[in-house]
């Protein structure tokens, strides 16, 4: 089986000090360009990133007195630089800083959420052309409705992921942007090619415009953008809780030895990680309701939204980085039962072919109403009073005086309804 969640590295990225890592990258990329427009003394950025320094300790000893984190972080970093200080945060506000390098934590954290959707896809291309022609009953409303591939299924959520992929790849675009204009984005301070080379040093695009911050929209994107790929993975979870129900069991999540199901009941195969990822998927859903109403801001920016994206960036990041690792670990490992499929598919004794002995019927000229009535009736009986389909629809008058024997035998050809599925296959895998 494979495994392919490691907490460390996605929850690297929001550890504080990586958070104000990224902040004297900022920091220390500004100096620098300053330094190249002769605003500051070369010598004085040399000596400042050779002894700027930090600890998280100290920062949050300083914040204490400060109640400001910016403040406490340029504090702790002259303390220990010393003179060339004074050129550190020349000509900035602190969102300049924090949402710049807001921009480089989310670019690395999609880079490796989009490693964990390839990873995905990866197992789902496999077990789409693994069961490529087993067939399964196909439900709508949770009814048995028509024959269709279990590989079909795969072949759906590997489409569906390469558009969360695409999304995934518009959200880093969005989120991959830094801003150095100032406490409200005119420039007062600095000229706007400041911003530009700081930003080209650090990988990142300049933002067109800025207030005090970076406009919100781009980050409710990326926290909408997790949301539905959540929902994708709820989405799958959802679908192996059905196949694992006792009364189905068409597959079900792999069970390794010492596992156990229930303190009470020792017999229990319960799909624990399915609902774990189904209960997850909420919290990921509900972090990109924040993400909106961080867009609309006091005139023309407070900091209620800081606070808020202090838990949703890392919180989001981190779940959905854990879900599509559990989610391709639970494909990964997937135990199927293509037995219990055609068991299943047979259980409701024919009617799964009602569709098409209508179909074959109004090709014999008979109305779509009358076929419709002549079908179901029949169809009726079988689900209130048993007895096989094909049979019933054999002896009964209407229909076999248009359809003969080996016409009705060719409707409930099961081949029939999988006919095409290596069209759709070479749709969606080209």
């Amino acid at each position: 089986m494979i495994e392919r969640y490691t907490l460390p590295e996605m929850g690297a990225i929001w550890q504080l000090h990586n958070k104000f890592q990224k902040w004297l990258d900022v920091e220390i990329a500004v100096c620098e360009v300053h330094a190249e427009d002769g605003t500051i003394p070369a010598d004085a950025v040399e000596e400042i990133k050779a002894k700027a320094a930090f600890t998280v300790e100290r920062i949050n000893e300083i914040e204490k007195v400060t109640d400001h984190d910016v403040i406490a972080f340029t504090t702790n970093l002259a303390e220990n630089i010393g003179k060339s200080a004074r050129f550190v945060h020349y000509g900035l506000t602190s969102s300049d800083v924090v949402d710049t390098a807001n921009g480089l934590l989310l670019k690395e954290a999609c880079d490796l959420l989009l490693e964990k959707v390839d990873g995905l896809l990866e197992v789902l291309k496999r077990r789409a052309l693994e069961f490529k022609d087993t067939p399964q009953i196909g439900r709508t409303h949770g009814i048995h409705a028509e024959p269709t591939s279990f590989g079909m299924t795969f072949a759906l959520w590997y489409s569906e992921m390469q558009r969360n992929r695409a999304r995934l790849e518009s959200a880093k675009e969005a989120v991959s942007v830094g801003k150095i204009s100032g406490a409200v984005g005119a420039f007062a301070h600095l000229n706007p090619d400041v911003e530009e080379r700081v930003c080209g040093r650090l990988g990142l695009k300049a933002a067109d415009i800025s207030t005090q911050v970076i406009q919100r929209d781009r980050y409710a994107e990326y926290l909408s953008t997790l949301g539905i790929i959540a929902s994708t993975l709820d989405k799958i979870g959802l679908n192996v809780r059905h196949w694992q129900r006792t009364e189905v069991r068409e597959a079900q999540e792999k069970f390794k030895v010492g596992q156990k199901g229930s303190s009470a009941m020792p017999h229990k195969r319960n799909p624990i990680l399915s609902e774990k990822i189904c209960g997850l998927a909420r919290t990921v859903r509900a972090n990109a309701i924040v993400g909106m109403e961080n867009q609309a801001l006091w005139h023309e920016r407070d900091i209620s939204h800081s606070s808020a994206e202090r838990v949703v960036f890392p919180d989001s990041s981190v779940t959905l980085d854990y879900l599509l690792a559990k989610t391709t670990s639970l494909l990964d490992g997937l135990v199927v039962y293509p037995e219990n499929m055609l068991k299943n598919l047979n259980a409701t004794r024919g009617l799964i072919f009602s569709g098409q002995l209508m179909l074959a019927l109004t090709q014999k000229g008979i109305s779509r109403e009358d076929a419709y009535k002549w079908t179901q009736r029949n169809a009726m009986m079988v689900w209130d009073e048993g007895g096989n389909y094909s049979e019933l629809v054999n002896k009964d008058a209407d229909i076999s005086s248009h359809l003969s024997s080996e016409e009705i035998d060719r409707v409930f050809d099961l081949k029939h309804y999988l006919r095409n599925v290596d069209k759709v296959f070479a749709r969606v895998f080209n």
